[in-house]
């Protein structure tokens, strides 16, 4: 099976700091796929590498076999890689249609579009209306408010379905379920496996083991810039993975 993407031999120094060491990646159709590790272990330098943040000193990323350069966020975009990251991104001001949309507005069809640049307000907001629908997210009402009135879970919600609306191939969600309560992290993952059942693979970086372990498929254990293992949460437990993250037990044999 062919990964959707995968990355060999990352290397990311930054001066005498090695923050990924010859880093191996790879991401399966259609899977959840949990990227863990202990602070410092590279995890963001490796998200940030896949997503086109930070470019790699050396190695390379594949994307459905094929060898690609992702130099910048946009390009990643480009190529179908939405990455949610823990500060959402978000302009609070904004409308939610508005936050849906940014950076890729759509322009009124004919000479208002083209020449006066007016924006299809209508349009966005009907498009962002059936996408946060097609995620379950029916309970906001009204959007054209603003995304500062929305609880944290709506918020991160609305990031999740922009992601979800525009990323084709892959998306990234950095830590979703940090900053919420037990009710709203419940909704957060039951979005995520929604967009997952909508046939998209999902790479999850998260600190919270019992999300890690009721959503994944797999677990990359990250340690020291590399990948260290990857493990089926039905094999092992989260002790298991917690000893695997920090050093205290064997990895498994690859």
């Amino acid at each position: 099976m062919t990964p959707v993407l995968a990355a060999k031999g990352l290397t990311k120094r930054y001066g005498r700091v090695t923050a990924l060491d010859r880093c191996d990646f790879d991401l399966r159709p259609g899977e959840i796929l949990a990227v863990i590790g202990d602070n410092g272990a590279g995890k963001s330098t490796l998200i940030k590498a896949l997503s086109g943040a930070v470019q790699p000193d050396g190695g390379e990323i594949h994307l459905n076999g094929e060898k690609v350069v992702i130099p910048t966020p946009l390009a990643a975009r480009g190529h179908g890689i939405e990455t949610v990251y823990q500060t959402l991104a978000m302009s609070p001001a904004l409308s939610i249609a508005d936050n849906m949309f940014m950076g890729r507005e759509l322009r009124k069809p004919g000479i208002m579009g083209k020449v006066f640049r007016k924006l299809d307000h209508a349009r966005m907001e009907r498009i962002a209306r059936d996408k946060l629908s097609d995620l379950g997210l029916a309970t906001i009402q009204n959007i054209s408010q603003a995304v500062e009135t929305l609880s944290g879970g709506q918020r991160q919600g609305v990031a999740v379905a922009r992601a979800a609306a525009f990323g084709s191939q892959v998306i990234i969600l950095d830590e979703p379920t940090a900053a919420l309560g037990v009710k709203e992290s419940r909704k957060v993952l039951e979005l995520i496996q929604d967009v997952r059942a909508r046939g998209i693979p999902i790479i999850l970086i998260s600190h919270n083991m019992p999300h890690v372990f009721e959503v994944a498929d797999r677990i990359h254990i990250h340690r020291l810039g590399r990948r260290l293992c990857v493990i089926d949460p039905k094999d092992y437990t989260m002790s298991d993975a917690v000893a695997f993250m920090t050093g205290a037990k064997e990895p498994p044999a690859a």
